[in-house]
């Protein structure tokens, strides 16, 4: 008797968590779709080149689709055809910095996308689908420091928090109007190798790497003192996996309960190239020097500021330890040096 593998659906499948949750889900047997934007770009799916299946495959497990979650028709043509028996939504714009230069469609992307695919799962026919939603810790905005769990208020701070609140009452919206197998994954920072460039902690670790074969450079970065919750990446699509195989749909915070600043991540990760940082100065006038040849390494600066910075954020898993029985593998001083790392190897 042949046995029937699930079907998922992944929205922005070429981003890090997308990429990382199909290798996951390829690794449990799914059959694995997923939707990406028409780009010119060849590199548009690097992150997949480690499970990528040619289009004349035979028996393939992975198939990708041209679609945008702005475009409820390319969204309903894929979902009428690929019948998927989940749905995992990644698909935004994600960027905090970038969402203050382009909130119109930030907006439109992380609110819009979710609501189309809530809408075409609610009027499905002949199959219960089940929806997750990427909620994120942004939401809560700076709450002085308190450890953050699923009871804990809201205060957005940026258009992306902003958007993606709406998108996280629209889940929950269609779960209690239309019992909708919908949920909310409120994940707090998760970093690793496929992190964007552009990103803190990566801009971080690529710096380091070229700093450690050149012996040369500075970097700038904006506030040195933000505190984030940071976990590993791939740690998080187990959670993620676990919030859909739930008995009933639920809201999780996955985290780790710990908070570290972009100056601890700093110091971490120049201490795997054996470089000790001396800090002197304050906000935007504080510098990072390498302790043994008295150079200046890190620059805070004020074009990197953004106009309404979250300053510390903590997260609270104990539902998702208790319910779900996860808990994060990998602690802060791994993730750093499993970036660190991979960067050097890449340079």
């Amino acid at each position: 008797m042949k046995i029937k593998r699930k079907v998922a659906l992944i929205t922005g499948i070429t981003g890090q968590d997308g990429s990382l949750m199909a290798e996951y889900l390829l690794k449990k047997g799914y059959i694995v779709h997923g939707i990406k934007r028409r780009t010119s770009t060849l590199n548009a799916t690097e992150r997949l080149d480690r499970i990528y299946q040619d289009k004349f495959t035979k028996n393939k497990k992975l198939y990708l689709h041209y679609g945008d979650v702005t475009d409820a028709l390319s969204c309903l043509k894929i979902i009428s055809e690929t019948k998927p028996d989940e749905i995992y939504h990644f698909a935004a714009q994600s960027h905090v910095a970038i969402s203050f230069e382009m909130p119109v469609y930030t907006t439109t992307v992380d609110s819009l996308g979710a609501l189309n695919i809530l809408e075409i799962i609610r009027n499905f026919k002949g199959k219960k689908i089940k929806f997750y939603n990427a909620a994120t810790s942004e939401m809560y905005g700076t709450l002085n420091g308190k450890s953050l769990d699923e009871k804990s208020n809201f205060k957005p701070q940026s258009p992306y928090a902003s958007s993606k609140l709406l998108s996280y009452w629209l889940t929950r919206n269609y779960r209690d109007a239309y019992k909708v197998f919908s949920c909310n994954g409120i994940l707090f920072n998760h970093e690793g190798e496929n992190r964007g460039e552009t990103f803190v902690t990566r801009k971080i670790t690529r710096f380091v790497a070229k700093y450690n074969k050149y012996k040369s450079g500075i970097l700038y970065l904006g506030n040195l003192s933000a505190k984030r919750d940071w976990g590993y990446a791939p740690d998080y699509m187990e959670a993620i996996w676990k919030i859909l195989q739930y008995k009933k749909p639920e809201d999780f915070v996955i985290a780790t309960n710990t908070s570290y600043s972009v100056k601890d991540f700093l110091i971490e990760a120049f201490n795997n190239i054996g470089v000790k940082l001396i800090f002197k100065g304050s906000g935007i006038n504080q510098v990072a020097i390498n302790k043994k040849n008295k150079k200046i390494v890190v620059k805070s600066i004020k074009y990197y500021y953004r106009p309404n910075d979250v300053e510390n954020l903590k997260g609270n898993y104990t539902k998702a330890r208790k319910l779900l029985k996860w808990k994060p593998k990998t602690n802060f001083k791994k993730l750093v040096k499993i970036m660190v790392q991979n960067d050097i190897k890449n340079i």
